[in-house]
């Protein structure tokens, strides 16, 4: 059914449901995971820092949690037979859902699994959803796994 599945995640509690949900379709199809984290760059900068420091302090140190985000989620699925990789890729300004679906067509994933927050009303006009965008553009099937809710 499907061969490699993608799973970005981000560290939320819906990533890590999507992640949960993704390393179970994976043993049930015997596909692979592809664990992707995007990091977006103008998140981390306040245009007051000189670019040495940006360079030589503050990138190094998000990319290096990002990559720890990739590594801890791999590392849970050690106990599991399905086969990860792992992907870091900086953002430089696009949209995260159209680096999700770039990566998608360069992996050649033929399923995204994506954990979304279920926004409503103005909270999803205001703040936006990666995951409806995902949805949109993507040219293979794409499964939203929900928060709870409380």
């Amino acid at each position: 059914m499907y061969r490699k599945i993608l799973v970005p995640i981000d560290g939320s509690t819906t990533s890590q449901r999507a992640l949960t949900e993704a390393a179970q379709l994976a043993q049930l199809c015997g596909a692979s995971l592809v664990l992707l984290h995007i990091v977006d760059d103008a998140a981390h900068v306040n245009g007051f820092e000189r670019p040495g420091v940006y360079v030589q302090e503050i990138r190094p140190r998000f990319l290096a949690a990002g990559q720890a985000l990739l590594d801890t989620a791999k590392a849970g699925l050690a106990a599991t037979p399905v086969a990860v990789e792992t992907v870091l890729v900086e953002c430089c300004g696009d949209r995260v859902s159209e680096r999700i679906v770039e990566h998608a067509v360069k992996s050649g994933a033929d399923l995204i699994v994506l954990g979304t927050h279920g926004r409503r009303g103005v909270d999803r006009l205001l703040i936006g959803s990666d995951a409806e965008q995902v949805a949109r553009l993507a040219s293979v099937p794409v499964l939203l796994v929900r928060a709870p809710r409380d």
